[in-house]
């Protein structure tokens, strides 16, 4: 019988410079979420370092002492966990070993490599492990290519210092006497990134093409009104999808779980029918080439007519990821689209009575918002209604009179209007409806053809 092969276990600690301008919550809410997005990568984190200065080293992010200090730990501190280290050396020379030290802003080549050194093992900036989380997450084409690209675009600067690890003898690629005539590996690494760049670049816009038009067609074809959940990654937003839509999507507490846009129409049906699209969430300091790389996925929030605004109230720096959710939507140019805050997560406060005054507190901060959880039937159908009421909010009454003989356009009715009533007598039948202005008018149009 094979025998399962155990994934070993992999620990990092996390390290982060407090600047001046940052405050302590926002400093500690940055640090948690590098240790969740550790977490996602399959790290464990046993230690964290802090340090206050007025700005970073230039030479290695950290100061020296702070370096010094990590050095220290990672040298002598096994793991939590790591007892076998010391009865099973043998067998196991790297157990409870630290693997990597998470860096949490970004820094330059030179600041990693020197950092590196330093304190003895791999080092990871904010950027790459987003990037990480993203390339293993990736499944669709249009978003592995957009993955691949911010992944180069961060790549590209950083060929000069692995050139300077290589050595002169890696420097030249041909030619005679120094540089001559010939193409440097840096130079021919950097001009294959951007020919590669340029190459998925095509590749997506034809994508983008092929989308648009496949929305279009769709939204001429159903007349389907369109909403996107958006927010902080981890908020819950692929649970409610779920919800509200009854469909099988990834449901999963990581960050970054989802990536790439479902779409699902909101069930029960109504009228009009909703598309439900989810997109990928939002994180403090996502890197800008990550913004413009993943601009098809957040364009479901440009495309829709509602946003539903997903906030996990059981977090206690939920007012930050409110704001980073803004900024990021200013920055692809959805901040008109109309939206509801949808509070999540309320089952998670405490009991009956934390969760009431936090109801009331939001309420009162947030008139027009929901508070709800995801997972209770009663709630989902809230917001369910919530929606259906803004896409019927410019809806009118009227009446229809279909004669007999124009009965092919008794499917027409149904599909764009919300049927009241019906009623018939010998010469046809009467509806009774509630439809948009331009529906009624174009129905109207029909019958007066077919008379």
């Amino acid at each position: 019988m094979r025998k399962e092969v155990k994934e070993k276990p992999k620990y990092a600690v996390v390290a982060a410079v407090q600047l001046p301008n940052v405050s302590d919550v926002e400093f500690e809410a940055s640090l948690a979420e590098l240790r969740d997005l550790a977490k996602t990568l399959g790290y464990t984190t046993t230690a964290t370092f802090t340090q206050k200065r007025t700005s970073f080293d230039t030479t290695a992010y950290l100061g020296t002492g702070k370096r010094e200090e990590i050095r220290a730990f990672v040298d002598s501190e096994p793991a939590p966990g790591a007892f076998e280290k010391t009865l099973h050396a043998a067998a196991d020379p790297d157990a409870g070993r630290i693997d990597v030290i998470f860096v949490d802003h970004e820094i330059s080549p030179s600041q990693a490599r020197k950092l590196e050194n330093e304190v003895g093992c791999e080092v990871m900036d904010r950027t790459m492990v987003i990037l990480e989380i993203f390339h293993r997450n990736a499944r669709s084409r249009a978003a592995r290519a957009q993955v691949e690209i911010a992944r180069l675009g961060y790549m590209a600067p950083r060929l000069r210092e692995a050139a300077k690890l290589a050595g002169p003898q890696g420097r030249q690629r041909s030619g005679t006497g120094g540089r001559g005539a010939g193409e440097s590996h840096t130079e021919l690494d950097k001009r294959k990134i951007r020919d590669r760049i340029a190459e998925l670049q095509l590749e997506i816009a034809a994508m983008d093409v092929e989308r648009e038009t496949q929305r279009a067609r769709r939204q001429e074809r159903q007349g389907l009104a369109n909403v996107a959940l958006v927010g902080y990654t981890n908020a819950g937003k692929s649970t409610l999808m779920r919800a509200l839509t009854g469909s099988d999507v990834l449901v999963e507490n990581k960050l970054f779980a989802t990536l790439d846009t479902t779409v699902r129409t909101l069930h029960p049906e109504s009228q009009p029918r909703v598309l439900v699209s989810d997109t990928v969430g939002f994180i403090k300091n996502l890197p800008h080439g990550l913004v413009a790389s993943f601009k098809s996925t957040l364009e479901e929030a440009l495309d829709a007519s509602l946003l539903l605004h997903v906030i996990d109230a059981s977090d206690p720096g939920f007012e930050r990821q409110l704001e980073v959710t803004d900024e990021v939507l200013g920055e692809i140019g959805a901040q008109d689209v109309p939206r509801i805050r949808v509070f999540n997560k309320i089952d998670h406060v405490g009991d009956a009575a934390a969760q009431a005054e936090c109801e009331a507190a939001l309420r009162a901060k947030y008139p027009d918002c929901i508070v709800m959880s995801a997972r209770s039937n009663s709630d989902v159908a809230k917001l369910h209604k919530a929606i259906v009421a803004f896409f019927q909010r410019d809806r009118i009454e009227a009446e229809i009179f279909l004669p007999w003989s124009a009965q092919k356009v008794r499917n027409e009715i149904f599909a764009n209007c919300e049927v009241l009533e019906e009623r018939a007598d010998s010469e046809g039948a009467f509806f009774r409806v509630r439809c948009e202005r331009k529906t009624l008018a174009g129905l109207n149009d029909q019958l007066n053809q077919e008379r």
